[in-house]
């Protein structure tokens, strides 16, 4: 039965991997790259329509955190992914990365693409990123969507900053490994890079001053896993804090509801009310298009 299992596990993780990088060979047409801010930034657009800017979680890259949904967003945005510093197949930095810093990397692409303001959805510490967007450059954002987003360590489980704080390489998803190294010019050293740097991140986070997230003026829908590394009570207290905050709780894990690479069912139908259920945020309040 144990055999049985881990080859079952073994196969699930090729044919994902397989999917992943076919989905990234796909979409090579739509990819470019941007020098920002001393880094060579890689990113993609898809689809027509108001910009709708994603920003992947820590480890991943645009395609493990948003490739299940990306098509199906193209059809009504313009959809820009980006992959963050140290991240894909975008360059390292030889310093500590930040929240403050990625924001300022994505800010920097949108300004360079003149895209005067835009909808921005970010995934764990991309939701963090997202906030972060909107605290030092509102001008630049639209709506916001924050999915499992992290602003204070209590929003999270003290299990997690325990692990946090003996992290190593060996603990990091095997998916995440895979699919960082399929991606050609990626090497070991840039992989340990990533991991040790996203680690540094969480181990030395601090809370972030409450009346910031208060002046974050841009309609923010905060969504959160009901099985999530972020607590529900966290996610309730961030829709608060915020003056145009929105809340959903989705049934399970971190970020199942959209298809996340780790998501444990590949078939799953939610992704696609996700989808619907984003739509109808996004263009809640806009003009009727004749």
């Amino acid at each position: 039965m144990k055999n049985s299992l881990l080859l079952y596990i073994k196969i699930t993780t090729f044919i994902i991997i397989l999917m992943t990088t076919a989905t990234t060979t796909q979409a090579q047409d739509a990819g470019k790259y941007a020098q920002v801010n001393g880094i060579k930034m890689y990113y993609e657009i898809h689809g027509k329509g108001q910009p709708l800017v994603l920003i992947h979680g820590g480890g991943s890259t645009m395609h493990t955190s948003f490739g299940k949904i990306m098509p199906q967003l193209a059809k009504t945005h313009m959809v820009i992914a980006v992959d963050l510093q140290n991240h894909g197949r975008t360059s390292a930095r030889d310093i500590p990365e930040t929240f403050e810093q990625d924001a300022d990397d994505v800010a920097e692409l949108l300004k360079q693409l003149n895209i005067k303001g835009a909808d921005v959805m970010g995934f764990s510490n991309g939701g963090s990123t997202t906030l972060q967007l909107a605290i030092r450059h509102p001008e630049l954002v639209h709506k916001l969507v924050a999915i499992s987003a992290l602003y204070k360590r209590a929003g999270t489980f003290p299990w997690f900053w325990d692990f946090m704080r003996n992290a190593d390489i060996s603990s990091m998803p095997q998916i995440y490994k895979d699919v960082y190294l399929a991606i050609p010019g990626n090497t070991q050293a840039g992989l340990q890079n990533m991991h040790d740097k996203d680690a540094q991140r969480m181990q030395t986070f601090k809370d972030w001053n409450a009346d910031d997230i208060k002046a974050i003026q841009a309609p923010t829908l905060v969504i959160v896993s009901d099985q999530d590394v972020i607590t529900p009570e966290h996610a309730i207290e961030l829709s608060r804090l915020l003056p145009h905050g929105r809340l959903t709780i989705m049934p399970g894990s971190h970020g199942a509801f959209m298809g996340e690479v780790m998501a444990p069912n590949p078939d799953s139908k939610v992704p696609a009310l996700f989808v619907a259920l984003l739509d109808e945020f996004l263009t809640e309040g806009m003009p009727e298009v004749k």
